[in-house]
């Protein structure tokens, strides 16, 4: 057991080596080891990440949104019905139908012609056609079912269940994801952004934020889209109800213009958007530049080129923010929008354009802010608790063990660097509760050195020499403390996969807690004690 190969040692030093390189960063201003704004100094091969701390301990904003699932079906329906509207008069003979109607979970509408029934349900199967992803899973079952009435001509397409929770499913991911690429636009260091349940999501942005700001910016769908305006009747006669077929009425930003009426579909979406950047028009006023990719410039050249003379919409989630005269053709791919910003405003919506348009209405369900100096408060209590703690327990080692209680207390620092360290590394997140976690790992590290010091005073008073009755102490003292430390690991775990919140990281350092415990106390304080006995060959134990 006290016997150690030089490659032994080597592995053990390098542990404890690399837990203080990787703890080191937390102690080291922004200056040496860099930040978002400033070019650190530190070589390259030094670890340069710091250990997250948690919303209680730096202060921030925590968002709770639900992803509205009624929206989804919703656009799913939609799309089938403009789907539909399309592949009946994609060729000729022309299909012509009438009464499309979204309810429920259903699209139906009418044939003018019940004698096209068999051409029109052929037609219509590109819409129940399955991913190939979807096929290698084994789920390719068709996302509607279509019903037919012959003698009516009355067709009726029904989303099934399994096709809206995928399509549920699929809208949360996304939602993350453009969450997050909004968030990362702001410049904030490590937010979280996490799944909760089926249909909910967690947002926190640590640091001084806006609240008001991040909750507009993440909750806004910002779903953009280019439409011609519709000017078969005027505003007033839509306003009215008599509202064409193939047009919708939106609200405008002009006040001398308070409702548009546009084509519903649109010349081009904001999928074909590449890029948008703040920048200003000709009279210095605030605005947004955007780019297409090279589909969306040719559909928005093409379209421009047909309808010079025409208006057209800027719209954004259902409102035109913008419906300027296509002058003549624009063939560059890129363009300008005006819409009365302000610096901010106009910041905000590029922001919102790079990032995509969120899936579905995103409902905020709890919102709170922690302040920074709530945040420094705990810190600095939850500082004094373990500096406190951990000189008790030191003190305490040494009057009780003497030597051997100094071998014990320099594993327990390698203990907090290897913990450190190990919270840097794997960029966990610092919490309260995670402190509590570390000042229990401390309890426990100790708690295994006195069970393993007080199995050797045992052999030692049985009349052992002090190397037998080290050895034969650690060796009977390794099966309780290691079965003592897998059950906790085990609640850690569990903790870990079940836990939420504060639950969650009070888990995290207990679970690394452990690890490093059994590690510095079976193994460097062993290794400690190995040396001293042999350099200094005592002929007793201080014990």
């Amino acid at each position: 057991m006290l016997h150690f190969s030089k490659l032994k040692q080597a592995f053990i030093w390098l542990i404890v080596l690399a837990g203080l390189l990787y703890a080191l960063p937390n102690v080291l201003p922004d200056s040496i080891r860099g930040s978002n704004d400033v070019q650190g100094t530190l070589p390259g091969f030094m670890p340069s990440k710091t250990v997250n701390l948690g919303l209680d301990l730096q202060g921030g904003t925590h968002l709770l949104y639900e992803v509205d699932v009624d929206s989804v079906k919703q656009a799913k329906l939609e799309a089938a019905a403009d789907d539909a509207r399309q592949y009946l008069r994609s060729e000729k003979p022309l299909i012509p139908a009438t009464g499309f109607r979204v309810a429920g979970d259903k699209v139906s509408f009418r044939l003018a012609r019940p004698d096209q029934m068999d051409l029109a349900l052929e037609r219509l199967k590109p819409i129940n056609t399955v991913d190939q992803a979807l096929m290698l899973t084994g789920n390719s079952k068709p996302p509607f079912i279509i019903e037919s009435d012959p003698k009516s001509g009355r067709v009726t397409l029904t989303l099934t269940a399994d096709a809206l929770q995928k399509e549920a499913k699929d809208a949360v991911a996304r939602s993350i994801e453009v969450i997050r690429q909004r968030i990362d636009e702001l410049g904030t260091r490590e937010p979280t952004i996490q799944r909760k349940g089926d249909n909910r999501i967690i947002v926190e942005v640590p640091g001084k934020s806006d609240p008001e700001r991040i909750k507009e910016l993440v909750g806004q769908t910002a779903k953009m889209s280019f439409h011609l305006l519709d000017t078969s009747v005027t505003v007033g006669e839509a306003q009215a109800g008599r509202i064409p077929p193939g047009a919708k009425l939106v609200e405008g930003s002009n006040p001398s213009e308070p409702y548009v009426l546009i084509r519903r579909r649109p010349l081009v979406d904001g999928e074909d958007l590449v890029d948008s950047k703040p920048s200003f028009n000709q009279s210095g006023q605030p605005a947004v530049s955007f780019r297409f990719n090279g589909k969306g410039a040719r559909r928005f050249g093409k379209a421009t080129a047909e309808n010079v003379g025409r208006r057209f919409a800027i719209v954004l989630d259902n409102k035109a923010i913008s419906a300027p005269v296509i002058n003549s053709p624009i063939l560059g791919g890129s363009g300008i929008i005006e819409g009365g910003f302000t610096t901010e405003s106009a910041n905000d919506l590029a922001i919102l354009l790079r990032a995509g348009a969120l899936p579905a209405k995103l409902t905020v369900l709890d919102q709170g802010t922690v302040g920074a100096e709530l945040g420094a408060d705990s810190i600095r209590a939850g500082a004094i608790a373990l500096i406190v703690g951990f000189l008790g327990v030191v003190i305490f080692m040494v009057l009780v063990y003497g030597m051997l209680g100094l071998f014990a207390d320099a594993a327990l620092i390698a203990n907090v660097l290897l913990m450190m360290g190990a919270l840097s590394a794997l960029q966990a997140t610092l919490t309260l509760p995670g402190i509590a976690g570390i000042i229990l790992t401390i309890g426990m590290a100790v708690d295994a050195n006195v069970l393993i010091f007080g199995r050797v005073r045992e052999e030692y008073r049985n009349g052992k020499t002090p190397m037998n009755a080290v050895e034969t102490g650690y060796t009977k003292a390794r099966s309780t403390i290691l079965d003592a430390n897998i059950t906790t690991l085990i609640a850690a775990v569990l903790l870990l996969q079940f836990g939420s919140g504060p639950v969650k990281g009070f888990g995290v350092t207990l679970a690394i807690g452990i690890v490093t415990s059994v590690f510095t106390a079976f193994v460097f304080s062993r290794l400690l004690t190995a040396y001293w006995l042999k350099k200094a060959k005592p002929k007793s134990l201080p014990i």
